[in-house]
């Protein structure tokens, strides 16, 4: 099954704006599509993944939850985590 890479966000959070652009990059170098969900916008998420801060990305593969990294994450991290699930 394909990985699934959903980033949420919420309007306003500065290190949601760093973030949108570190996503972008990493999704072209590495072909894949990072989602960008609105959390206040779609509340059932913020139960559904546990979500504490913004942004957070979750790594979905099978169904199941396999990472979730918290907070502004940078190019490189970003890019190392994701290879694993490729």
């Amino acid at each position: 099954m394909a990985v699934r890479v959903i980033c949420f966000f919420q309007p306003g959070c500065m290190g949601c704006m760093e973030q949108t652009p570190i996503n972008l990059e990493v999704g072209k170098v590495l072909n894949i599509e990072i989602e960008e969900i609105d959390a206040v916008k779609n509340p059932q998420y913020i139960k559904e993944y546990q979500l504490k801060v913004t942004p957070t990305i979750v790594v979905i593969k099978d169904g199941e939850v396999k990472e979730r990294l918290e907070g502004v994450v940078h190019r490189e991290q970003l890019e190392s985590t994701l290879k694993k699930y490729r």
